[in-house]
């Protein structure tokens, strides 16, 4: 499974992901997330979510996330690219995708990845006010 993990301070390029997806003749399902911040936190209006997290903590986690995924479903390439920083509202924190042979496994282990990530993985968020 090929594996790809970004970390960036930097607005995400989804159509330059998008058009550097890596599809072998044997994937026919390509999933993509993208995670906008929305312009409220709890009730309250926000203009941007801080994120912040060890890098070489959250590498960690996300490699045995991987590792995990690689182990239930076929999947032929996951990528992932999460923000550092400020992120404005509007703005994509998260971006996936998964590239597997058929839909059912692709959708699963996009689903699961997200859940996880967010379970385990030490990326934190601080709600800025409008």
């Amino acid at each position: 499974m090929r594996r790809t993990l970004l970390l960036t301070d930097d607005p995400i390029d989804e159509p330059a992901l998008v058009a550097g997806r890596p599809m072998s003749a044997g994937m026919g399902a390509a999933i993509v997330f993208s995670g906008v911040v929305r312009g409220s936190e709890d009730g309250a209006p926000i203009g941007a979510i801080g994120y912040e997290g060890f890098r070489a903590m959250v590498e960690r986690q996300f490699g045995l996330l991987f590792d995990e995924m690689e182990r239930r479903w076929p999947v032929g390439s996951v990528r992932l690219v999460h923000r550092l920083g400020v992120v404005k509202v509007g703005e994509s924190s998260l971006w996936v995708e998964v590239v597997a042979p058929h839909r059912r496994e692709a959708f699963e282990a996009s689903q699961w990845l997200i859940d996880e990530m967010k379970r385990v993985v030490p990326i934190w968020k601080r709600p800025i006010p409008a």
